[in-house]
């Protein structure tokens, strides 16, 4: 039987310092995996195979988002849509294989995540913020490699809503 020295968290405490204990209590329970090199290259030749692909169908260039939320070309939605019906047969193969991680070796689960009005509010941040910049995350860093460098403005904004949202978590909608 092990012991722990954790407290439960309490109301105050932001969720930052909850994450803290809980990666204590999770690396003295089970050691963390290193990630071999070639997973690491692997991970990184796809990240840049993605830029490009980003960059070739133009789904970085702001005047396509402007155009897509205008309605005025199908463009963006027809890349949209492409990219649902890739994740829905890739979801089905790893469900009918069931897949296992490169990391950890794990099986890889599908775990639905209950509708609240939290949805709304952060789905109306992400478009507006889509809308303005011209960019949702994974463009963000095509457009830096681009030589788009205003987009690190962008960047920044991205890096912050993360935080004060690890920091908001426990008092906004779930």
């Amino acid at each position: 039987m092990s012991s722990t020295l954790e407290r439960p968290p309490e109301k105050h405490q932001s969720a930052m310092a909850v994450a803290r204990s809980e990666k204590v209590t999770a690396t003295t329970k089970k050691p963390i995996t290193p990630i071999s090199k070639t997973t690491l290259l692997f991970s990184l030749l796809i990240g840049v195979y993605f830029g490009v692909v980003l960059t070739k169908s133009e789904v970085v260039r702001w005047q396509r988002v402007h155009d897509m939320f205008l309605f005025q070309e199908a463009h963006m939605y027809l890349i949209i849509g492409l990219g649902i019906g890739v994740a829905m047969v890739s979801m089905w193969l790893l469900k009918r294989f069931q897949v296992h991680s490169f990391a950890t070796g794990q099986r890889i689960e599908y775990k639905p995540k209950p509708w609240h009005s939290g949805v709304v509010i952060g789905g109306t941040l992400f478009g507006a913020g889509w809308a303005i910049t011209g960019a949702c995350p994974g463009p963000i860093y095509a457009q830096i490699g681009g030589g788009a460098w205003l987009s690190l403005v962008t960047l920044a904004g991205a890096l912050v809503g993360t935080f004060l949202f690890a920091e908001l978590k426990g008092k906004l909608p779930q």
